[in-house]
């Protein structure tokens, strides 16, 4: 960005940009481009800038020749128009128009006034935020970040702003002597103002006047005839000649004093100016390319705001001489003064060899426009501005705009509607060539129909074989007939509504269009006998030319009917696509929650099924505690009607499990019992269902087995027993029961666990005091942020278990603590 640096007079850089663009050369294209009205163009986009600077940067671009730096440019703005779509492109600050202050700071010895350091200041505020905004871009923006220069420490500015108002005035901040000379001022000032008020009020006057100023010094009005009037200089009177304004002697030194400090504060403000422009003098350099910096970021910016408001796509740029192809296409200035819906789009493509397209059709019909609009959008996209173009655009790159539009006569220069048009193509075949963009509306007019006609054709067969592209409109019914006879040349027309009369403003490619002149001749009250003399005299070639154009469009406009409806059904079917799809997406969701809640509704059971199975072996266990502790016969055999029961309740419980989850409950509560079949013996030592141990007493015939147990007999199904090995079962007896697990701990600290982490341990800690039947939890959880006591809180008043909970008194933890109590 330093390289190829031009300086204007005052020693301030035009522009410090490397990539100085390429601008067409000619008055030609100069005059092409006021023909277009591509400065009201570049209006529309400059408005979207924020200062004065960055506003002039975009009135000043011009269409560059140069390939890499249009690509270069529209690459920069295409990356910020991205982010203004999404609202978070960056926001250049205003910045004044700092030339004048750079070129003068630049000087040895020269002293900025407060305003031009007010500039300085805001020159800083902006960039610091712009560079701010761009570092946070870097890696979305990598271009705009690209543009961040260094910014001065942050003690400049704040040296400023304790020295220089919003307005420029010098505050009593900037210095120690300014201070003191300013309060000397207030001060000798109101001691001479209270001495002149004092003589004033001496005076007979009579008169109710006021201390004022005339030139520089203070002075008192005083009537011409006055009898008291003190002795003094006089400085001014009245208009009338009755009053004089008196300076009296008395009050003399005092104003000599005051002079004196007001030349002491000058002093000292100039002094402080002084410093402060020694300051930045050094930053010259660095404050050239932070006022560059922010123009180029508010060009740049505006044109992505530009581009985002008219829905703008970054076109492909061709080299010179290749393809134009444009999708979606609108005049700006359209988009600009007419509502949307109203500004129809158009797409044209001169590719394959293709180099001249001629347009033809009724006036009124919009092909002016849309010449201007071919034009305008290249001459944008060459100077850096993304055109409003739909997705796929492509430009070749044009070293040439030419262009003849609208009637050329001068009555100054003595020339015709048809001189003024030849002498524009004269000069247009002069310089034309194959990267030429040429526009020429109403080609041939101006003269004997057959003649132009004539000149026309030879006119474009020349700029095709020059590979130009050329656009021209024609009401010449013969020009029509060109793209029969020549290679490159391609017919167009905007269509037009035959039957309501009134232009649609549609480009038809490949179809030339019909003057409709004799029909909206009849429409605006043409007689009818002179409109049938009219159509009398057309030949019969012509009108069957015509016959023929009128079945072509009625053709396209069924054929666009049709297209339609295609597209209609194809979107039907796309929403009938998503409606079924979102129906399949919906069952499948269903299915799965029915899955879930089926594995949810057997955990349920199984769980259930498990507390059913624990109960049914408990009273088991209780009824052979009893049968063991009995020596009554009918007591016994309660107890073993109880064990039948159980193992009654036992089996039951198993089959609500089923499957798979009864097996495995039997396996882990029954130790084995199943279906699978043993054979026993007298004396095989066995293991019930409920995991009881007994002996075998007997076998009966009918599958039943009597077991002993203790001194109860029981008879079981062989199915409910397991073989016990003799040495597991002597085993069993001889080993001492199991330990009784110990007491839980009646506290438990939170302190350092997370929300869930202290949710689960709390829970658990309830789980286990409750079991070990302790009174209460002390729940230590700390002061801290009240978050995890809150948690704590909730858990234990959401416990049915807990009776109530309270905090701790302040010798044993306070608000660090919770203490749950349970229900007795």
């Amino acid at each position: 960005m330093h390289e190829a640096e031009q300086e204007t007079d005052n020693g301030v850089l035009a522009s410090r940009d490397a990539r100085t663009p390429f601008v067409l050369p000619g008055e030609l294209a100069d005059e092409a481009l006021a023909e277009l009205e591509f400065s009201a163009v570049l209006e529309l986009i400059a408005a979207l800038a924020a200062g004065p600077l960055g506003k002039a940067r975009v009135r000043g671009r011009r269409p560059s020749g140069d390939g890499a730096w249009i690509r270069d440019e529209l690459a920069d703005v295409e990356e910020l128009r991205r982010l203004v779509t999404d609202r978070r492109a960056p926001q250049p600050g205003p910045v004044p128009e700092l030339a004048p202050t750079l070129a003068r700071l630049r000087i040895e010895g020269s002293v900025l006034d407060g305003r031009a350091l007010v500039e300085l200041r805001n020159l800083l505020s902006a960039s610091r935020q712009l560079v701010a905004e761009l570092t946070s871009l870097q890696s979305e923006a990598p271009r705009a970040a690209s543009l961040r220069r260094p910014v001065p420490d942050r003690s400049l500015e704040k040296r400023l702003e304790l020295s220089v108002d919003d307005a420029g005035e010098i505050l009593d901040s900037a210095s120690p002597a300014l201070a003191s000379a300013r309060h000397e001022v207030r001060s000798t000032r109101s001691r001479l103002i209270q001495r002149l008020e004092s003589i004033l009020r001496g005076l007979d006057s009579g008169d109710e006047g006021t201390v004022t100023l005339r030139n520089g010094r203070y002075v008192i009005p005083v009537a011409r005839v006055s009898r008291t009037r003190p002795p003094g200089i006089i400085h001014d009177e009245s208009a009338s000649g009755a009053t004089l304004y008196l300076e009296p002697s008395a009050t003399l030194e005092l104003g000599n004093d005051l002079r004196e400090a007001e030349a002491r504060t000058e002093r000292a403000v100039l002094a402080v100016c002084r410093d402060l422009t020694d300051l930045f003098r050094p930053q010259w350099s660095g404050l050239v390319d932070l006022l560059e910096m922010c123009v180029v970021a508010d060009d740049r910016v505006a044109r992505a705001r530009y581009a985002a408001s008219v829905d703008g796509n970054c076109p492909t740029i061709e080299a010179s001489g290749g393809p134009l192809v444009l999708h979606r296409a609108r005049h700006p200035l359209l988009i600009a003064r007419l509502p949307a819906d109203q500004v129809v789009p158009f797409d044209l493509s001169l590719i394959d060899g293709t180099r001249t397209l001629l347009l033809s059709g009724p006036n009124t019909g919009g092909k002016t426009v849309l010449l201007k609009a071919v034009g305008v959008i290249a001459a944008l996209a060459q100077a850096g501005c993304i055109p409003p173009v739909g997705p796929g655009s492509a430009l070749p790159v044009f070293l040439g705009f030419f262009a003849d539009i609208g009637d050329r006569q001068s009555i100054a220069a003595s020339l015709s509607t048809f001189s003024a048009h030849v002498a524009a193509v004269r000069g247009i075949l002069s310089s034309a060539d194959g990267a030429s963009l040429i526009l020429l509306d109403e080609i041939g007019s101006g003269t004997d129909p057959a003649e132009g006609a004539a000149l026309a054709s030879a006119v474009l067969i020349s700029l095709t074989r020059r590979g130009a592209i050329t656009l021209a409109t024609t009401h010449l019914g013969a020009l029509k007939e060109l793209a029969t006879r020549s290679a490159g040349v391609a017919n167009a027309s905007l269509q037009f509504d035959g039957v309501a009369l009134t232009p649609t403003y549609r480009l038809l490619q490949g179809i030339p269009g019909r003057s409709y002149g004799l029909a909206i001749a009849r429409r605006l009250g043409i007689p009818e006998a002179v409109l049938a003399d009219a159509e009398s005299q057309v030949s019969d070639a012509d009108r069957a030319l015509d016959r023929l154009l009128a079945s072509v469009e009625q053709r396209q406009t069924a054929q666009e009917i049709r297209a339609a409806e295609l597209e209609a059904q194809s979107t039907e079917l796309q929403s009938l696509k998503g409606y079924l799809d979102a129906q399949q997406e919906g069952q499948e969701i269903r299915e799965k929650a029915l899955k879930t809640a089926a594995k949810e509704a057997e955990r349920t059971a199984r769980a259930q099924t498990r507390t059913f199975l624990l109960e049914a072996r408990q009273k088991v266990e209780e009824a052979i505690q009893r049968a063991r502790a009995s020596t009554d016969e009918s007591a016994a055999k309660d107890a073993r009607r109880l064990i039948e029961e159980a193992a009654g309740a036992e089996r039951e419980a198993l089959e609500r499990v089923g499957g798979p989850g009864g097996r495995e409950l039997a396996g882990q509560g029954g130790r084995g019992a199943g279906s699978t079949k043993h054979g026993f013996n007298p004396g095989d030592n066995v293991r019930l269902e409920s995991g009881t141990a007994g002996t075998v007493l007997e076998v009966r015939s009918d599958g039943k087995i009597q077991v002993g147990i203790g001194s109860m007999k029981l008879l079981v199904p062989s199915e409910s027993l397991v073989p016990v090995a003799a040495s597991e079962r002597s085993k069993e007896r001889s080993a001492p029961p199991p330990p009784r697990p110990p007491d839980s701990p009646i506290e438990i600290d939170l302190r350092g666990f997370t929300a869930e982490e202290a949710e689960a341990a709390v829970v658990h800690a309830i789980d286990e005091a409750i079991l070990a039947e302790n009174p209460y939890l002390r729940i230590i959880h700390g002061k801290g942020t009240g978050v995890l006591r809150e948690r704590v809180r909730q858990i234990v008043e959401s416990d049915s278990r807990v009776a109530r909970s309270v905090t701790a008194p302040s010798n044993q933890g306070g608000s660090g603590v919770t203490i749950a109590e349970f229900v007795p």
